[in-house]
């Protein structure tokens, strides 16, 4: 690379206007949407949702209030629009509950694999040539819009035996494990939670 020939290019660091990036993970029923809703609601609103769980976040309308739209496809391209839209409307916190599901849902990074592989002799190691630049971009608009953003992320379940020390019982309890989603999705957010049905 070239040298810099003319003065410091460093400045002093300052925080100012910094923007949350936050990822709630956890199995279904731990709470990932009313944390989201709390959250947000402390960050100050308005706040849209972009719920894909079939209307789940609206069972709190009557505790928070939120604008929602709820896709039933979730191609990459459609959640960055609804991003783009939420800043252009001067929302001040935006909730995408799941996450997940823009990576398995109908439409979602996995189906376009598939499509692609179709197209190229069921080659899905080559399918990924063309969605991970669409996936990159998505992770790109999560960490670079002038929003808070509020992502819950599913977790693959599964469920361990308890012993009670006081009672010596056995129980199942749930727990939550990888998140469903692109491997290293947690690290592109500054705070990663997990949540368990406790």
């Amino acid at each position: 690379g070239r040298r810099c020939s003319v003065g410091n290019p460093f400045q002093k660091a300052i925080k100012f206007e910094m923007k949350l990036r936050l990822a709630i993970c956890g199995p279904a029923g731990s709470g990932k949407t009313f944390t989201a809703l709390k959250v947000a609601t402390a960050l100050g609103g308005p706040i849209a949702y972009v719920c894909t769980e079939h209307g789940s976040a609206r069972k709190y309308s009557d505790l928070f209030s939120f604008d929602v739209v709820e896709p039933d496809r979730f191609d990459p391209h459609g959640l960055i629009e609804f991003i783009d839209l939420a800043v252009q409307h001067k929302y001040k916190v935006i909730c995408i509950d799941s996450l997940s599901h823009y990576w398995m849902g109908p439409g979602g990074e996995l189906d376009m694999v598939d499509a692609a592989a179709r197209k190229i002799q069921g080659n899905s190691f080559a399918a990924w040539k063309n969605v991970t630049p669409v996936h990159n971009k998505l992770v790109d608009k999560l960490i670079s819009a002038q929003i808070h953003v509020i992502c819950g992320i599913r977790t693959k379940t599964e469920w361990v035996l308890e012993k009670d020390e006081r009672t010596g019982k056995t129980t199942p309890r749930k727990i939550g494990l990888a998140p469903i989603m692109r491997d290293g999705i947690e690290f592109e957010f500054d705070v990663c939670g997990d949540m368990d049905q406790d």
